[in-house]
Order: C-alpha cells, then sequence, then structure tokens
C-alpha cells in the first residue's frame, strides 16, 4: 500500500513538474499570452553616455548638441541637488574629477559651482578626454527645454526626496512622461521613483537585475510581471576585452566572476524574451567598432557609448537596419529626424536659446 502510493505521489509530481516545464517554455516564447506587451513610445538603438564623454567635456550643453548632431536616440545624463535646490546635470557629485578642486555640488549654491576643467578624463576609459569650449554644468531644466523631443535617460544619482519630486516636476512640466527613462542603481531609489509617477518608464535597478537573472534561470520569468520598461546592463566581458579600462591586472577570482556575470545575464533568449514584453536592453559603455558589433550580436535593443560620432559612423557603415527613435516618426511615436526635416544646424534642438546655429563637429 505504501509503496502504491509512494508511486502516485512520484507520478502526481513528475507530471507537474513536467507541466511546470512545458508552461515555462510555451510562454518564455509567447509571454502576449499572459503578459501585456509594453508599449514605450520610441526605440533607442544610439545612447550617448553624458552626451559622449569622450567627444565632449560630459553632461554639458555642448556635448548633449554634439550626439544630437550625430543623430542620437537617446541621451543619457546625470542629476543632483545643489545647495540651493536646483537640479544640476553632472555625473559626481564631488569636483575632484571633473573641476579639479575640493567640494560637493550638494553642499553649493548653483551660481557658485566652480567650471569644469579644461579636460575631463572618461570613467572607465582612463586614455579618453573629453574637450570642448563649454565648461559650464547645465541644471536639467535647460536641457529639458534645449532637446524637447529627444528621449533622455535620467540617472538620479542620490536617494533625495526632494530631487526626486524636482525632477518629476520637470518632467510633467515639460510632458516627457513619455520619453524620459529614470532609475538608480539601487532598488530602494527605484521604488520611489515609481511610486512618485508610475507612468515615467523605470531602469532595473541592481538587486532586480539579480532577481531578473534568478526567475530566468529557473524558468519562472515568463509566470512574472515586470514593472520595469528598459534593462540597462554593464556587459561583462565586453567591459574586459575592451581598451585597457582598468589601469591594474584582474586576478583568475575576479575574472571568474566576470565571466560568469556574462553568461548568466547577457543571453540573447532573454533580451529576445523582454523584446516580446516590450521591454528594450541596452548594453554600456561601448567606444570601439568590436564593441559595437559584438553587442549587436546580443540582440541588444541599443548600444550606450561615450563616442557618439563613432557609433554613427559604424551604424551608416554597416546599414543595421536597426529600427531606432528617429525611424519611428511615421508612426507617429517620436521626434522629427533633423535630417529629415531641414538640416541638422537648423533643427531648433541643435540651436542656442538666441535661435543661432551652433557649430557643432562629429
Amino acid at each position: 500500500m505504501a509503496e502504491s502510493v509512494g508511486y502516485v505521489i512520484g507520478g502526481v509530481s513528475l507530471l507537474a513538474f513536467g507541466g511546470y516545464v512545458v508552461a515555462s517554455v510555451v510562454l518564455f516564447k509567447f509571454p502576449h499570452l499572459i503578459h501585456k506587451k509594453k508599449e514605450p513610445k520610441f526605440k533607442a538603438v544610439h545612447i550617448s553616455h553624458r552626451g559622449g564623454a569622450a567627444d565632449r567635456i560630459e553632461n554639458t550643453m555642448e556635448a548633449f548638441k554634439n550626439a544630437v548632431a550625430a543623430g542620437t536616440d537617446m541621451l543619457e545624463l546625470d542629476c543632483h541637488l545643489s545647495l540651493d535646490q536646483q537640479v544640476v546635470v553632472a555625473h559626481d557629485d564631488a569636483f575632484t574629477r571633473t573641476c579639479g578642486c575640493d567640494g560637493r555640488i550638494t553642499l553649493t549654491n548653483y551660481k557658485d559651482l566652480p567650471p569644469l576643467m579644461k579636460e575631463v578624463t572618461v570613467d572607465f576609459f582612463p586614455s579618453m578626454k573629453g574637450t570642448g569650449a563649454d565648461r559650464r554644468m547645465p541644471l536639467l531644466e535647460e536641457v529639458f527645454e534645449a532637446f524637447p523631443h529627444i528621449p533622455m535617460n535620467v540617472d538620479i544619482k542620490d536617494d533625495d526626496d526632494t530631487l526626486i519630486e524636482k525632477v518629476d516636476a520637470l518632467i510633467r512640466k515639460y510632458d516627457r512622461e513619455d520619453i524620459t527613462v529614470w532609475g538608480n542603481v539601487k532598488d530602494r531609489v527605484c521604488q520611489k521613483l515609481y511610486k512618485v509617477n508610475p507612468r515615467v518608464p523605470l531602469l532595473f535597478s541592481g538587486l532586480r537585475v539579480l532577481h531578473l537573472v534568478l526567475l530566468f534561470w529557473t524558468g519562472l520569468l515568463p509566470f512574472v510581471s515586470i514593472k520595469e520598461s528598459f534593462l540597462e546592463v554593464l556587459a561583462p566581458v565586453l567591459v574586459l576585452e575592451s581598451e585597457r579600462l582598468f589601469q591594474r591586472r584582474f586576478g583568475c577570482f575576479i575574472r571568474f566572476i566576470v565571466w560568469a556575470g556574462d553568461k548568466l545575464l547577457i543571453r540573447p533568449s532573454l533580451i529576445r524574451h523582454l523584446e516580446k514584453r516590450g521591454i528594450q536592453t541596452f548594453l554600456w559603455v561601448l567606444n570601439t567598432d568590436l564593441d559595437f558589433e559584438k553587442a549587436f550580436k546580443t540582440g541588444a535593443s541599443g548600444v550606450m557609448t561615450d563616442r557618439p560620432g563613432l557609433l554613427r559612423a559604424w551604424l551608416d557603415q554597416t546599414q543595421s537596419g536597426i529600427t531606432s527613435h528617429r525611424d519611428c516618426i511615421s508612426s507617429g511615436l517620436s521626434s522629427p529626424d533633423p535630417a529629415t526635416s531641414t538640416t541638422a544646424a537648423t533643427s531648433p534642438e541643435l540651436q542656442d536659446g538666441d535661435g543661432d546655429s551652433s557649430a557643432l563637429i562629429s
């Protein structure tokens, strides 16, 4: 009797497991059967990291204008709150790397912020330096006002409720809820962002990326809803193989961790599944033709680069046929392409406040 019960339990368990595997495989391939596909208002293939930190001084109006002139689909930028409660576009709170002096944005009034250095070293790529005539940290409102139709990826650098509220207020003021993506590596901050305005597309936090990997490898991902709309991840192996990023040797253990991270996360099947659910995957931060090629071979939606001119040249040369933000115009999803309206130089998004065209060099 006991033996028969054991066989029954074993058979039911095997049947249940088999049913779970079949359901997981089917729903992984056809997620629309239980999930409503997200419908983002743009598709970003070409993303300019900090406006293109190797082509111009990072996070400056000159950098953003240069990236837009190169035909970028999205500007990535960072923001902090100054002492007098102004939302400042800058990656580092400390002045050390970018200004060459002591002090912090959060402890300084906006009018007293020091100028940026003539050359600013690009993070992760010490051989690269951004240069340019513009050495002023702009306000987020200036950037929104100058580029009303360009999608932006806003990295909220601090766990600050006032900063979050002010950024949200600016997004609403300039009617950018559909073309602004925001987030932070900390899940606590991302939870606050989603609570403040769930209509603004959200990036995966670091913790949520780990959850994503766990769900993927256990087969649970097809059954779980996802509130994030964009997966923005550092491509581990691509970074290790890139141009002398770190001026130190990687130990065998660290190399194994990076290799494992790449194998677990950068999976074409995972990226395809997310794409079917309307979630775009961006790989960063890549600055060579070889890296661009490797990234797009994974199926990634877009690449984030410090060299928008180089990425644009590569995309044009390879004629990859990838649909971008600017290719969606006919569907009424996004902004006009300067190349299809008049000229890049006469587009209002590439002009200074007085209406004169800026001299922009790719």
